[in-house]
């Protein structure tokens, strides 16, 4: 069983950066994919990003690239969610999650173990 709570959403101003945490707790935590997703209001959840278990490889869903960043801590229990240049169209609760598998893109709910989301406001 793995734990998950996320932690740095807040109200920015279009263009401005935020950056999220997502702490992970459970057995062996530091063996599993780490990602993030989001879901804006009247919107499916979609797949942010993820990062693998020693960090050495990500992806990202287009719509992020080149303005997101995914990292994690060395000891593996922890991701990071850098978001720069951001414009409304990112405001979204964004979930923290969890997977034993990497893959190159993720279905809506297509990790295993979710946190309960962190709410994040661009304003234009």
């Amino acid at each position: 069983q793995v734990q998950l709570a996320e932690s740095g959403g807040g109200l920015v101003q279009a263009g401005g950066s935020l950056r999220l945490s997502c702490q992970a707790s459970g057995r062996g935590v530091s063996n599993y994919v780490l990602g993030w997703f989001r879901q804006a209001p009247g919107k499916e959840r979609e797949f942010v990003g993820a990062i693998n278990w020693s960090g050495g490889m990500t992806n990202y869903a287009d719509s992020v690239k080149g303005r997101f960043t995914i990292s994690r801590d060395s000891a593996g229990n922890a991701v990071y969610l850098q978001m720069n240049s951001l414009t409304p169209e990112d405001t979204a609760v964004y979930y923290c999650a969890a997977d034993l598998y990497y893959r190159a893109n993720y279905a809506p709910y297509g990790m295993d173990y979710w946190g309960t989301g962190t709410l994040v406001t661009v304003s234009p």
